[in-house]
């Protein structure tokens, strides 16, 4: 395989992986089938590739969240370290708590069944992908009432749940989240903003644990322009699809990921079913 051929397919997967990260149709998902499509070997798209294009796109969306970050952190910190609390220090530092949370669920899920999950096929990929279609489609409708101050423990335990199940290939981690936050009655805004702030930590956590990963990986200078290239891409291609997806999660238009789950899911089991 030429170098211009590594450099183009990892610059592919860089720009899949961004762009369907936010958007509710599974990103991992998407990677397991290009690497079969693009015939790539299991080790020149393994863990520390992921790593760093997960990284890429934790990126972009602290980027495009920034403003609610520095609320968050400003408020948090004067809920701590002052005696006289207002309401929106009060709210911001609960509202973290829940965050933290609602993390929990994930990174026991994660723990206890990462080798299976790594495991999956790309034909398994196609039934998640119906499951994640089949699921926006029943929240297609539903306008919630929720704000960030009326959520409950119980509430952001069941989004936490839902990103936990995101862990498998095929379910989408935005489209989880979003259908678990709007079926306990979130609005479509407050559903989108936890949904991409409780990524945060998951991803940060992923990114930590995984440097040592990327140490110990034996081919990570030999593939080193590639993988850079794929984490410049998926910094771009995440940044601009979660601007893309914020405008048609406001109008309520999630059918069409629907949709496209739908269409996506029965040709994987088509293609790859042997």
């Amino acid at each position: 395989m030429s170098s211009l051929s590594i450099i183009l397919k990892y610059l592919l997967l860089g720009l899949f992986q961004g762009f369907t990260e936010p958007i509710p149709i599974s990103s991992s998902g998407h990677l397991v089938m290009l690497r079969d499509l693009l015939h790539l070997q299991v080790e020149l798209t393994g863990l520390s590739f992921e790593i760093l294009v997960n990284f890429g796109s934790l990126i972009a969306v602290l980027v495009v969240f920034r403003k609610d970050l520095i609320r968050l952190t400003k408020n948090g910190l004067r809920f701590i370290l002052q005696k006289d609390r207002d309401n929106e220090a009060t709210a911001d530092f609960q509202f973290i708590v829940f965050l933290i949370v609602a993390t929990i669920p994930t990174g026991v899920l994660g723990f206890l069944l990462n080798d299976y999950i790594s495991d999956i096929k790309a034909v398994a990929v196609g039934y998640t992908l119906l499951i994640t279609g089949a699921a926006l489609w029943i929240i297609r409708n539903l306008h919630g009432k929720k704000n960030d101050g009326d959520l409950t423990i119980k509430d952001v335990l069941i989004v936490g749940a839902a990103q936990a199940v995101s862990l498998v290939p095929g379910i989408s981690r935005s489209g989880a989240t979003i259908v678990a936050a709007m079926l306990v009655g979130m609005k479509r805004e407050t559903a989108f903003r936890f949904s991409f702030l409780l990524y945060i930590p998951v991803s940060l956590g992923v990114t930590i644990l995984g440097v040592s990963d990327i140490v110990k990986d034996e081919r990570f200078n030999e593939l080193m322009i590639p993988y850079a290239i794929a984490f410049l891409a998926s910094i771009i291609a995440t940044y601009f699809a979660l601007k893309w997806f914020a405008n048609i999660m406001a109008k309520g238009n999630l059918k069409y990921f629907s949709f496209y789950c739908f269409v996506v899911g029965i040709l994987a089991i088509i293609i790859f079913t042997r």
